[in-house]
């Protein structure tokens, strides 16, 4: 794991303040405050990609609704192939999240 060259006291604080957070709300807020716009824009961008290609569509397509590059799309799709599988994992989570909401 590429992660483990950064591992540290530094990384694992930021980890651990996201672990603790409650809420949505509380995300949105401390995510504003720690990140920019774009750079929160971005990681919401590449789950995202990750959803779209879990799903089968095309990079054509991909692109063109959510505005990634091809190497983003790219990145992501390596991660898919050969990372560390959580992507697959909290998409799979946040989707059972979903339907129980839906079946509510």
């Amino acid at each position: 794991m590429q992660i483990d060259k950064l591992r540290g006291k530094e990384l694992d604080q930021l980890f651990n303040a996201v672990l603790s957070l409650k809420d949505l709300d509380e995300c949105y807020r401390f995510f504003d405050d720690l990140c920019t716009i774009n750079e929160i824009q971005s990681l919401a961008q590449r789950l995202e990609v990750a959803r779209m290609l879990r799903d089968g569509k095309t990079y054509h397509k991909i692109e063109t609704e959510t505005g990634a590059s091809t190497a983003t799309i790219s990145r992501v799709k390596r991660c898919l192939n050969y990372g560390n599988d959580t992507y697959s994992l909290v998409l799979g989570r946040i989707h059972s999240t979903e339907e129980a909401e839906e079946n509510k």
